[in-house]
């Protein structure tokens, strides 16, 4: 070989080590589903869930405990009893009828805009701890500095799609003024897709107004830059807050999440079929309630799903019954064609221990199989959402990255180079060092870097460091690494002057802005 020929493959190994050694904080595109999704019910099933809805939202009827509410029903064409409201099941296919099967997330960075919706999906980081584990695995009550660090680490981790937005809550600002930090929090330290906060109607206005300061009114109007999640009060009942919220983001076309907030046999019956006839109805009720509120604007059928034990009444993740009712209700979203929204990756425990990884990997595996499209909760979330974990906020990302691999499906871009180095090596050889290895060993096989899989004896000499204390370090060295994207200097003044200026009009206080 030459002193050119060596040198050149000097070179590569070199850069191929440096790029090895060089941690890779690209997100990844949304995740484009290729694999046939699992659908346990039948055409038949289906429509018997589809017929059990009607039934419910025609005889029983759902409370809107809300004027406002009430009055568009009405105008609707809504049969409308005190709070009761009974829709006519051909008033709620139409009105469902105008929601968007998919749209596009639009990003501070366009890069990082998402087609959503159909095959397409997103994974999104837990929200609403009022604990955290931290990177001493202590856990106590957060501060917006850690709200920001778990920004910070939303913007690193290539598999998070999202800032989300309250992932702990800052208990260093008052509740009354708390969502126009955390909004600020979600749009400085990452240029991802964010959420908004929905804990009251003003406090949403509030988010309306900054975002149109970061993205400006007029693209608001055309775009979905942000996600509401609006919760219902399972069974069959939505309150005054909520529906005030989702008005604030329907008036501006941004998307918000209809989430029945299911304890399966608590607040509803104690069986899976019949547990999503009435999620589904709560579910519906509210779709075609944003579609009241403007039609064609973007909507999301969500739920937040737990079962109940019936020994402790304690909620439970990562059940069987989770994970078959997340199968079905992909179905019936896909049945009235609108994007479907679930949780990811639950777990119980009161650590970071193996009770929280099997949870979390069997809920995290039905979605896939059930193909929800935004994926929330994906990160951090342990005793039942109680506390975010740093340390499992990483490993739970580097997991949604193993499910985004395996949902892209089997690729074949380089099959034939792989059978001809079945050729080149015949009986009795290895691959290690052949040129079809080496181009391809980075991405032929996930290789987990929060894992330890050497030998117990190499791991020993090591350290033998579990994997809580890996991913501890991990989150440590992420936040030292992090480089802030900038915001354009005259849009942070001007969301600085907007929080100013609402922190001086909200009086300071321990309870939700309802009036300012």
């Amino acid at each position: 070989m030459s002193v050119d020929a060596v040198g050149t493959v000097r070179r590569g190994r070199g850069a191929r080590r440096k790029q090895r050694e060089t941690r890779d904080v690209a997100m990844l595109p949304a995740l484009k589903r290729r694999l046939p999704l699992t659908e346990p019910m039948t055409a038949e099933q289906i429509a018997r869930i589809d017929a059990a809805s009607m039934d419910i939202l025609e005889n029983t009827g759902v409370v809107f405990r809300d004027d406002t509410a009430l009055e568009d029903w009405r105008r609707a064409g809504a049969d409308v009893r005190g709070e009761r409201v009974h829709l006519d099941r051909g008033l709620v296919r139409e009105l469902i009828a105008t929601i968007p099967e998919t749209f596009t997330y639009h990003a501070r960075d366009p890069r990082k805009s998402l087609p959503f919706g159909a095959d397409h999906a997103m994974f999104v980081p837990m929200t609403g701890a009022p604990y955290l584990r931290d990177l001493e695995d202590v856990r106590r009550n957060p501060t917006l500095e850690d709200l920001a660090n778990f920004h910070r680490l939303s913007h690193m981790l290539p598999a998070m799609h999202s800032s989300a937005h309250h992932i702990v809550e800052p208990y260093d600002h008052p509740i009354s003024q708390r969502h126009l930090r955390i909004t600020y929090s979600s749009m400085k330290y990452s240029d991802k897709t964010f959420m908004g906060m929905t804990t009251s109607p003003k406090n949403a206005e509030d988010v309306m107004d900054m975002c149109a300061i970061l993205f400006g009114a007029e693209f608001l109007e055309t775009h979905p830059v942000v996600t509401g999640n609006c919760n219902g009060n399972s069974p069959l009942v939505w309150d005054e807050t909520m529906l005030g919220a989702m008005r604030a983001f329907c008036r501006r076309n941004q998307p918000v999440l209809c989430s029945p907030f299911v304890l399966g046999g608590a607040n509803t019956p104690a069986s899976v079929a019949p547990t999503v006839a009435q999620l589904n109805a709560e579910a519906l009720s509210a779709l075609a309630y944003t579609q009241v509120i403007r039609q064609g604007c973007p909507a999301i059928y969500g739920h937040y799903l737990s079962t109940v034990s019936m020994k402790s009444g304690a909620p439970m993740a990562g059940t069987p019954e989770i994970s078959l009712m997340n199968l079905m209700i992909g179905q019936m979203a896909r049945f009235y064609g609108v994007p479907w929204r679930s949780s990811t990756t639950l777990g119980g425990a009161k650590t970071f221990d193996a009770q929280a990884g099997y949870e979390s990997a069997s809920t995290l595996m039905a979605l896939q199989m059930a193909g929800a499209n935004y994926m929330w909760h994906a990160a951090g979330w342990n005793e039942a959402g109680m506390h975010c974990s740093m340390a499992k906020f990483v490993v739970d990302a580097e997991q949604c990255a193993m499910a985004y691999r395996m949902a892209e499906g089997i690729r074949w871009d380089d099959f034939d180079e792989g059978l001809a180095a079945v050729a080149d090596i015949g009986p009795g050889g290895h691959y290690l060092g052949h040129p079809h290895t080496l181009e391809n060993f980075q991405r032929a096989f996930f290789m987990p870097e929060l894992f330890d899989n050497n030998s117990i004896e190499q791991w020993q000499a090591e350290g033998a460091v579990e994997v809580n204390e890996r991913s501890l370090q991990r989150c440590r060295d992420m936040l030292n690494e992090y480089e802030e994207p900038k915001l354009d200097a005259a849009v942070d003044e001007a969301l600085r002057d907007y929080i100013a200026r609402r922190e001086r009009e909200i009086p300071a206080a321990d309870a939700l802005n309802q009036d300012y």
